[in-house]
């Protein structure tokens, strides 16, 4: 049986072990990885999956911002890495933590202005993101553009950065 438990119920030591084996240790330049730079996971939205006590997934969620070159400033919340053990992928792991996941930003009013660098046909299908919103924004890093996702009622279409929030407003 599959648990979800709050993330920071898990040593961080077995976190990072289960994102190195799910992405590389090169996984620290990926363009995601700069926008959050700085900041602490969200607490209250990021969790572990866990079958009898032994770590299968994780995802964390990450207060970011967008500054639009509009001067609009928008407080946003990027979605990921979602990890799954390298054994257990396509078991539906991911997605039931990116659900949990979700489900808990919409209860805590943090869901409208949702972020995320990631497949687009599966996060669509499943989750209701897309890039249409996306076109003018620029991230610190590569990105290819069709996977630059979002979705919220608060999400800008404008031109802008994303980065982290300012610790102060975190």
């Amino acid at each position: 049986m599959i648990d979800i438990v709050p993330i920071a119920d898990i040593a961080p030591d077995r976190i990072e072990h289960l994102l190195d084996q799910a992405f590389g240790p090169a996984r620290h330049g990926r363009t995601a990885y700069r926008i959050r730079e700085g900041m602490a996971a969200i607490p209250t939205l990021s969790f572990a999956a866990c079958d009898r006590g032994a770590l299968i997934g994780t995802i964390q969620c990450w207060p970011i911002r967008f500054v639009g070159d509009d001067g609009v400033d928008v407080d946003m919340v990027q979605i990921g890495p979602v990890a799954v053990d390298p054994a257990r992928q396509q078991a539906g792991i991911g997605r039931t933590l990116t659900a949990h996941a979700l489900e808990r930003a919409a209860q805590s009013g943090l869901a409208d202005a949702l972020t995320l660098i990631g497949d687009p046909e599966y996060y669509g299908r499943f989750f209701g993101f897309d890039a249409r919103r996306t076109a003018l924004w620029r991230v610190p890093g590569p990105v290819e553009p069709h996977r630059l996702l979002a979705r919220g009622a608060a999400v800008p279409a404008r031109a802008g950065l994303l980065g982290p929030r300012i610790p102060a407003l975190a």
